[in-house]
């Protein structure tokens, strides 16, 4: 008897519940840790600014000289440039010429620009009204000492490691690299090195592509091969992997056909079924077992099918186990520009691209269909989302996309 498929969101948040961070941590430079997860929430050492400076190429003033001056002529006496500041105090009607970032003297509480001044040697002309304190950046006005710029459990990126480095720190602490072991199955599937393709039988293309997707710098990927379509072998590969890393992802033979042995594999372990069988597609044929600490995944074959589960399966639950804190994926909603009927009963992911018309946004099916059409996936955007209990979709209605990350900035 078959069983019953599971939402993705149940089978998501079952996984997630039954795992947890490894909690295995290390100091590393700042300079390593891109796309690394910090373990402790980190602070600013010092304001930034920590002195008032000028956020524009012009002259600094007393605002109230401005307005005790009927004529706005002033006396440019000294110039300042970032790093190099002017000591002294700037009097009455006297004016800096000061450049962007250099810090304000004595005396100047707001910044005119060059281009609404008029100069002739030292007598300088302000052309047109001003505000007090424009063109002046604040004490900490990009961040106060002592406010957090990172959280446990945020994946550092650009923006985290400069304003770290901009705020004084650099030893960082962050989670250990989580070991994924990555093998295929089948006797249909060869190595593209090393081996000699023979009639029926194809290149493995998920093993590659599934490193490629889980390359991050929170996890250590092993590529482990790939085993024969037997129990016994299948076994052997399994408990080799456990012993070597937190991770086991394979792809092929996670159906239930004469020659898929994963699930009777996972059994015959000692692993605990979390899920087998999702109602999503592609993907349905998907298992997930635990042992212990340590998670197996059984992905589908086809590749786009095994595409999909990684991205919305299991990513979110090697984030967790890595330490991380988000474990939702980020998508737009954007209106249809495509007709579509299907089945109630499974969530569909359809690969599709953007259009852009005018001012508006359209999403688009791209591609060929079929879980086994990886050629669909380039050129596309992303993913479009069919909902779970929806039976048609018409142009015009809002949909959930997925854009990848190598479609972004």
């Amino acid at each position: 008897m078959l069983s019953k498929l599971t939402k993705l969101n149940i089978a998501k948040n079952r996984i997630l519940r039954n795992i947890q961070p490894l909690n295995r941590t290390t100091q590393i430079s700042l300079n390593e840790c891109n796309h690394r997860i910090n373990y402790n929430t980190l602070k600013s050492k010092l304001n930034l600014p920590e002195t008032r400076n000028s956020a524009v190429d012009g002259y600094g003033i007393s605002y109230k000289s401005f307005l005790n001056n009927p004529k706005n002529r002033f006396k440019v006496v000294a110039s300042a440039k970032a790093g190099k500041p002017y000591p002294k105090k700037i009097m009455a009607r006297e004016a800096i010429e000061i450049y962007t970032g250099a810090i304000l003297p004595k005396g100047v509480d707001t910044v005119v620009m060059f281009e609404k001044c008029e100069r002739v040697d030292s007598k300088l002309w302000i052309k047109e009204d001003i505000k007090r304190y424009q063109n002046v950046r604040p004490v900490g006005e990009n961040i106060k000492k002592g406010e957090i710029i990172v959280k446990k459990g945020d994946i550092l990126n650009p923006s985290h490691i400069g304003q770290l480095a901009a705020s004084g720190n650099n030893e960082i602490q962050v989670f250990k690299k989580v070991k994924v072991a990555i093998i295929s199955t089948g006797d249909e599937i060869v190595n593209l090195t090393g081996q000699k393709k023979s009639y029926g039988q194809i290149y493995d293309s998920n093993r590659p592509m599934l490193k490629s997707i889980f390359n991050r710098n929170y996890l250590e990927i092993l590529d482990m091969g790939i085993v024969k379509d037997t129990k016994i072998a299948l076994v052997n590969k399994y408990l080799k992997c456990l012993s070597k890393c937190d991770v086991v992802i394979s792809s092929g033979g996670a159906s239930e056909g004469i020659e898929d042995h994963t699930q009777s594999a996972l059994k015959h372990i000692g692993a605990e079924s979390l899920v087998w069988r999702l109602a999503i597609k592609p993907g349905k044929p998907i298992g997930a077992g635990i042992l212990g600490k340590k998670l197996i995944f059984c992905l589908p074959g086809n590749p786009v099918a095994a595409f999909v589960c990684s991205k919305f399966l299991i990513k979110p639950a090697l984030i967790k186990m890595a330490g991380g804190n988000n474990f939702t994926s980020f998508f737009l909603k954007i209106p249809s520009g495509f007709e579509y009927t299907k089945k109630i009963g499974r969530t569909e992911f359809l690969r599709a691209r953007i259009e852009n018309i005018g001012l508006k946004s359209v999403v688009l099916l791209h591609g060929r269909k079929g879980a086994g059409v990886i050629s669909s996936l380039i050129g596309s955007d992303g993913l479009v989302e069919i909902p779970y209990n929806k039976k048609s979709v018409c142009k015009g209605e809002i949909l959930k996309f997925y854009p990848f990350e190598h479609k972004g900035i």
